[in-house]
C-alpha cells in the first residue's frame, strides 16, 4: 500500500489542509488531477523561511520540497479518498525561492522527485521545471504543483 511505503521511507503522510481560499487544492476534469501550488506546511506553520542558497541550504531545500510532496499527496488523498487511484504522476513544477546567484533549483526539486519515485515507482516518474523566484507567499522557500493522471 501506498501509505505504507511512505512510513518506511521515514515519513508520515498529514491531514490535508482546508483551503482558505476561492481555489480548490485538487481539481479533477477528465481523470487528470490539478494539484494547486503546495507550501511545506508542517502542523499549520511553515517550518523555514527564506532563500535558497542565502537562508536555506540545498539539503534543507530538498527536505521542504519533500514535505510540499507529501501535502499535495494529502490533498489528493483527500479529494480521491485513495492514493491507489494514482495512476501516473505527469508534471511536478517547483518553485524555488532564490538568492541572486543560486542556481541548484533542479537540486531542491529533486527532494520531491525522489520521493515520487521511491513511493510510487515508475508512476511517480514525471517531467517537470524548476523555477528560481526571488519572493515567495509567506516566505516560503519552496512550492510545488503537479498535475496527476488518475481514476475519478
Amino acid at each position: 500500500m501506498i501509505e505504507e511505503k511512505i512510513t518506511a521511507l521515514g515519513h508520515t503522510l498529514p491531514e490535508a489542509l482546508p483551503t482558505k481560499h476561492a481555489f480548490s487544492s485538487v481539481l479533477i476534469h477528465d481523470g487528470i488531477a490539478y494539484v494547486s501550488g503546495t507550501l511545506p506546511y508542517v502542523d499549520g506553520k511553515l517550518p523555514q523561511t527564506g532563500q535558497c542558497g542565502k537562508e536555506v541550504t540545498i539539503e534543507e531545500g530538498k527536505r521542504l520540497a519533500e514535505i510540499c510532496i507529501l501535502n499535495a499527496l494529502a490533498a489528493l488523498k483527500n479529494e480521491l479518498g485513495d492514493l491507489r487511484k494514482i495512476k501516473q504522476f505527469i508534471k511536478v513544477t517547483g518553485f524555488i525561492s532564490s538568492a541572486d546567484d543560486f542556481t541548484q533549483q533542479g537540486a531542491v526539486l529533486n527532494g520531491a522527485t525522489e520521493l515520487l519515485i521511491n513511493v510510487f515507482g515508475d508512476q511517480g516518474k514525471h517531467a517537470r521545471s524548476g523555477v528560481g523566484t526571488p519572493v515567495m507567499p509567506g516566505g516560503t522557500p519552496v512550492e510545488i504543483e503537479c498535475i496527476v493522471a488518475v481514476d475519478a
